[in-house]
């Protein structure tokens, strides 16, 4: 169980850092969002995986889990769902603004066959 949790929050945070790097914003609304949760999952795990436990203490004190890490990945639900929100409205609208989703607001073009990709330096021939 602690492994497949264990590699669940790495994926997470694997896909997320990836995401992050990309140069669209909805990539990188993706990112953040997956980096919030391999989060809340690490601190869900945090207050120890015990199937079928009641987050109360009972009789037995060995099979007691910890509401504290969920009402900690319960806050932080609800605060990265209001977080995402911001964003998707930010790359809306500087998607609208520029007219791309670039993170730079660049617009990027394919270079055809026998096109380059550096676009050529213009020369003034008034001042150097």
């Amino acid at each position: 169980m602690e492994f497949l949790v264990a590699s669940a929050i790495g994926g997470l945070t694997t896909a997320g850092v990836y995401l992050l790097l990309r140069a669209r914003t909805f990539s990188v609304v993706l990112g953040i969002a997956l980096l919030s949760y391999a989060t809340n999952v690490f601190l869900f795990a945090m207050g120890r995986l015990a199937p079928n436990a009641p987050p109360v203490i009972s009789s037995l004190a060995a099979s007691y889990t910890d509401p504290l890490p969920q009402a900690l990945v319960l806050t932080a639900i609800v605060i990265s769902f209001g977080m995402t929100a911001v964003l998707v409205v930010m790359a809306l609208c500087s998607y609208l603004e520029n007219d791309s989703d670039h993170i730079d607001g660049a617009v990027l073009s394919h270079p055809g066959p026998g096109e380059s990709v550096v676009p050529p330096v213009e020369v003034s021939e008034g001042g150097r």
